[in-house]
């Protein structure tokens, strides 16, 4: 058997865990569903969509409901072999047409929560749906307007593309792109007692999550000894400079910043300690460390394990870190009662305060104590949801 080549997509497969499905996906492919019910007559099933990275999964309908004004369909979540609390939940899409030039309205049903509190990715009183699964529901009700016609054959029951059906919501104008989408999760005020959301004063239920649309199986000695495997395979295909890397928005900036191929990229996710570790035993010359400002922070703050179920973001050693950056005892507080890392971010970013780069540095300072001399210059870049570097520290031995 030939080796198979390093980086993210090794590592995964690598595992041998069964990957799943994000409750963003889900709600795409149920509101995919529903859309394209209420402008044919008929239901896919299954459904199927395109997620970020290309992967086209199909979902079958568990519930489905058919009207003159709405249309509703439901997926239950599969998470794969990841321990999520939202696997098997049933995650509710009801779509409406709305006037031409509406847009993509959200709502939040039964079981979604609504932001409260400042410091998230969305204004507060919003639906707790995050920018990705968004944009890529905007995407697909966009795709399902123009396949069926919308504002074209459609109106006529003539379009060449049309599904077959009655046609309940086919002669209901041009406003086929111009949607209501209200997601709901059956049980999900429920679950969400069991996940960091409340505290985050996000209420009434679940976040609507993911970046790529897929689940990566979770498994602490599986993912640890994939890390082992992916620094196995850089060395051995010579690279001198790996970057660890929280997740896939992470690796982007890398690969953008650095043009590291793809055999010296490792999928770190939350173990941190496990990167530095084995390249305490088996060095290269440069590490980068790269991750959401959040997760960094908490190893600037000496966690090696950065899982949110066991290390939390400390926003009184932030305060600390701007204070060393020359905020004022005010901003020092508002710092340490923020509502999440991001928040303390933004006011210090208002203030002038380099929080980022002050986080970064830190985080550098704690991987190099855990090398403990081994021949590694290491540097680290902090970014935010959206991919955007707001921290980095200069490499250091």
């Amino acid at each position: 058997m030939s080796e198979a080549k390093g980086g993210r997509g090794a590592q995964l497969k690598h595992t041998g865990l069964r990957p799943g499905w994000t409750t963003g996906a889900c709600a795409t492919a149920a509101v995919t569903a529903a859309h394209t019910a209420l402008l044919t007559g008929d239901f896919p099933d299954p459904v199927t969509i395109t997620l970020p990275k290309g992967h086209t999964p199909s979902f079958a309908l568990a519930a489905e409901e058919l009207t003159s004004t709405h249309a509703m369909a439901g997926i239950v979540k599969d998470a794969g072999d990841d321990p999520d609390v939202t696997h098997g939940a049933l995650v509710r899409a009801t779509v409406r047409l709305l006037p031409e030039g509406a847009g993509v309205v959200f709502r939040a049903g039964p079981g979604v929560g609504t932001v409260t509190r400042p410091g998230l990715p969305l204004p507060v009183g919003e639906p707790a749906v995050n920018p990705v699964p968004r944009q890529l529901i905007r995407e697909h009700v966009a795709l399902v307007a123009r396949t069926y016609g919308a504002g074209t054959g459609a109106e006529t029951g003539t379009g060449a593309e049309a599904a077959p059906g009655t046609g309940t919501g086919a002669g209901l104008g041009t406003g086929g792109g111009d949607v209501e989408v209200t997601l709901s999760v059956d049980h999900g005020e429920e679950i969400a007692r069991s996940t960091w959301n409340p505290r985050l004063g996000i209420l009434g239920g679940l976040s609507i999550l993911g970046t790529t649309g897929v689940v990566v199986p979770y498994s602490c000695s599986a993912w640890i000894d994939s890390i082992r495997r992916g620094v196995d395979v850089a060395r051995a295909a010579g690279r001198t400079h790996v970057a660890g890397c929280t997740g896939s928005t992470s690796e982007k900036t890398v690969v953008a910043e650095h043009r590291l191929p793809e055999d010296a990229l490792l999928d770190m996710g939350d173990f941190a300690g496990a990167v530095l570790k084995y390249l305490r035993r088996h060095p290269v010359e440069r590490l980068t460390l790269c991750g959401g400002f959040a997760k960094l922070s908490k190893l600037a703050a000496g966690h090696l394990d950065l899982h949110s179920g066991r290390s939390q973001v400390d926003k009184g050693f932030l305060a600390r870190l701007a204070h060393e950056g020359g905020a004022g005892e005010a901003l020092c507080a508002e710092v340490a009662s923020a509502n999440t890392g991001l928040a303390a971010l933004q006011l210090c970013a208002a203030a002038g305060v380099p929080l980022g780069d002050l986080v970064a540095a830190a985080a550098r300072d704690q991987a190099l104590s855990v090398l403990r001399g081994a021949p590694v210059a290491v540097d680290v870049i902090c970014i935010d949801r959206a991919g955007t570097v707001v921290g980095r520290s200069a490499p250091a031995i």
